[in-house]
């Protein structure tokens, strides 16, 4: 099994048109290939305005336009795809916030539905409710590639520990986090969260966020970052539009958990944690 991969994180700012998107897209999978990229990150609600009123015109069912052209840039450029998030529509007629994997030749290998939604309200900052649009999902996200098995969840999702710790006890040694944080919360907590959630579970932790726009209604704090097992910042960009290569080799994480055995010396006989599809851990 291949450990060693190259994540190229695309930041890039968000049109008001979702053919533009997948435009912008197709240029970013051209850049991944062409700077020997194995993986491809792009941000939350990459081809949706982050605006609660806007997820349901936009949102598009499994398999829709969006859906088709993204596995079709994976399988065309031979790239794993961690297509962001976009606006779905489920088969019970609900809205969610839902991030896609493709592989090498454009199958879809995973998905996760946003499950902690973004409902906050900062005095004197920031006041989002994507329940007055979205549902939430239910499933904790891991899945097997040719490196290992990774992880995925959206945005807020990242802030739960217990969402995380699963996704690490489940095998995830790098965790992908499509997000699109505020300036409110940005300052206050991106680095701070993506290095914490990365030393508590001894995993990668790579997220991407949307580059910022003065003229948007929501604006992102962009700094897409790659952080390793150890809590430290491999890279980190600034709130522009943009993109970074970061060379990750999965192998690392075995060596911190080895060095440094946190999951392996949790008293589960004293505390459980257990997500309603296992029993237990």
């Amino acid at each position: 099994m291949k450990q060693t991969l190259r994540v190229f994180q695309r930041q890039m700012p968000v049109p008001d048109n979702p053919a533009e998107a997948l435009s912008r897209a197709e240029d970013a999978c051209r850049d991944a290939r062409a700077a020997g990229a194995d993986l491809l990150a792009l941000p939350e609600m990459f081809c949706c305005p982050y605006e609660t009123a806007k997820f349901p015109v936009y949102a598009e069912e499994e398999g829709g336009a969006i859906h088709r052209g993204c596995a079709a840039l994976a399988r065309t450029y031979g790239l794993y795809l961690s297509a962001g998030s976009m606006p779905e529509r489920g088969a019970d007629g609900r809205v969610y916030n839902t991030a896609y994997v493709f592989d090498r030749a454009g199958e879809q290998i995973a998905k996760h539905r946003k499950m902690h939604l973004f409902d906050i309200d900062v005095t004197g900052g920031q006041s989002f409710r994507e329940s007055e649009t979205l549902s939430a999902g239910g499933a904790v996200t891991v899945f097997d590639t040719e490196f290992g098995k990774m992880g995925l969840c959206v945005c807020y999702d990242f802030r739960f520990p217990e969402l995380c710790r699963l996704m690490a006890l489940r095998g995830a040694k790098l965790i992908l986090v499509p997000a699109a944080f505020n300036l409110t919360t940005g300052p206050k907590h991106w680095e701070l969260m993506f290095r914490a959630q990365a030393m508590f579970n001894q995993v990668f932790a790579l997220g991407t966020a949307p580059a910022r726009d003065a003229s948007a209604g929501y604006q992102s704090w962009g700094h897409s970052i790659a952080v390793d097992p150890w809590g430290a910042v491999l890279a980190q960009m600034d709130e522009r539009s943009g993109a970074q290569a970061v060379d990750l080799n999965l192998a690392e994480a075995e060596n911190v958990r080895a060095q440094l055995p946190l999951l392996r010396h949790r008293r589960t006989d004293v505390y459980t944690l257990r997500a309603a599809d296992d029993n237990g851990s």
